[in-house]
């Protein structure tokens, strides 16, 4: 069996490759591992999950692991995973798990882990908790087994989380009066918090995706799949769009004449409002290999730094501890504002992104202007066996092919999903024909040479 943990997470098939069993068993490792160090006294967790119905079952089954080791449970339900993350930090909770796949739809599902102060794990505490699920373990009995409790109303206190982090991010006079926004909930974990927070700073707000049964999650909908957005946007005459995944850790925007503001124009204009303000430290952001090398341009004629990273929103998070920085992201969309927040809140990055339209009165394509998009072709091919992409001779014959054919003018990366047997191929080159054709080519090599269906007979 390979590494279960991914890049962020334990991912899998819900009841197929998740089964309950190993949420218990993950949930037991956990408390184990994140555990030590408490002492005698009695741990506590706080376990949430998205809507998906899959959630229900192992939500169950991450509570009996917990609180057969002894850990205190509370229940919150359905709520964001930053949200979670928010209520473990300001709860002082030992550890938080939170079942979700983020932005991938039905059937599948996953576990996050948070850990005391609502940090998600490195490395080597995810390798600690694989291993433990290996170990015996001392059951204990009658009084020292966990209790469980539930506490929906503490996604009320994440709202107001929301609320007052942005109006002391902007010295109390914030107000969104005047901008009407749609906001794309995916279906999602969202569904009641974001609205909320949006009314409370008074924007206008139409919802579209947030009505969750449980199955439609992430169904054509949400931060992967904009078109909707788009067309409510245009339909509805709003200043702009947000588009949330199913569990709200990102954020893409709609300017008011429709296009897509993707992650990387987000992080541009937080930064340079940061900048301007003396507010970004050391005068860097952080991304992954993944963001546009027009993020680069942009910021760096501004005299910001670009500091890039492997994909994954905890290798970014690394990079700006070690860095002391405050501000990075993805492309994808998840943003990191490190004094603020311990990971991606998709709705606080957007009531800043409001926040800095309010302050400048000026639109929201004219502040994402500044980054000028390289083109970029990225193909995700599926189906394969992601393990073999960095070791088979005739793919990486290939990927020195392709950066030999755009040279300097461009770069490419050969990316193995870290949530789904995918590989991703990233061609960028200000020849936009070119990097479409060798962007086509590298895929079609990994298709033919990594191929399941191939390696099956």
């Amino acid at each position: 069996m390979g590494r279960l943990f991914g890049s962020d997470g334990v991912r899998g098939r819900a009841n197929q490759d998740l089964t309950a069993e190993l949420a218990l068993d993950l949930a037991v490792a956990a408390s184990h591992v994140l555990g030590e160090g408490g002492g005698q006294r009695r741990l506590r967790a706080l376990v949430g999950r998205d809507p998906r119905i899959s959630g229900e079952f192992l939500e169950c089954a991450v509570i009996a692991g917990l609180a057969s080791t002894g850990v205190d449970v509370v229940r919150v339900g359905v709520v964001p995973t930053p949200g979670l993350a928010h209520l473990v930090r300001a709860g002082d909770a030992d550890l938080g798990v939170m079942l979700t796949a983020s932005h991938n739809p039905m059937p599948e599902n996953g576990l996050k882990f948070f850990r005391a102060g609502g940090w998600k794990l490195d490395d080597a505490t995810e390798d600690a908790i694989e291993a433990r699920m290996l170990e015996p373990w001392q059951r204990p009995m009658g009084a020292a087994v966990g209790r469980v409790s539930d506490a929906p109303q503490l996604v009320d206190d994440y709202v107001h989380h929301l609320v007052t982090t942005l109006r002391t991010v902007t010295q109390d006079n914030v107000s969104l009066a005047g901008l009407k926004v749609v906001l794309d909930l995916a279906n999602g974990a969202a569904h009641r918090t974001a609205p909320a927070a949006f009314r409370e700073l008074g924007a206008e707000v139409v919802v579209i995706n947030g009505k969750p049964d449980g199955t439609n999650i992430n169904d054509r909908c949400g931060s992967t799949h904009p078109a909707e957005l788009q067309r409510a946007v245009l339909e509805h005459g709003a200043d702009l769009g947000i588009a949330l995944d199913g569990d709200a850790d990102r954020a893409i925007a709609a300017a008011a004449d429709g296009d897509i503001i993707d992650g990387d124009q987000i992080i541009a204009t937080l930064a340079l409002a940061l900048h301007d303000r003396g507010l970004l430290k050391g005068d860097a952001v952080v991304v992954t290999t993944m963001s546009n090398i027009g993020l680069d341009h942009a910021l760096n004629a501004r005299g910001i730094r670009v500091v890039r990273t492997d994909v994954g929103d905890r290798h970014v998070m690394k990079a700006m501890r070690d860095g002391g920085l405050n501000l990075g992201g993805e492309q994808a969309g998840h943003v990191i504002l490190r004094d603020l927040v311990t990971t991606g809140d998709g709705t606080l990055t957007a009531l800043l992104l409001m926040a800095v339209m309010a302050d400048t009165g000026a639109p929201l394509a004219d502040l994402a202007a500044v980054v000028r998009r390289v083109p970029q072709v990225l193909i995700n091919v599926p189906d394969v066996d992601k393990h073999r992409a960095a070791t088979d001779t005739e793919v990486l014959a290939a990927v020195a092919a392709a950066n030999a054919a755009v040279g300097s003018r461009g770069r490419v990366l050969l990316r193995p999903s870290g949530t789904e047997q995918v590989v991703r191929v990233m061609v960028e080159c200000e020849d936009a024909d070119l990097s479409r054709a060798v962007a086509e080519g590298l895929a079609a090599v990994v298709a033919e040479r990594l191929s399941l269906r191939s390696a099956a007979h």
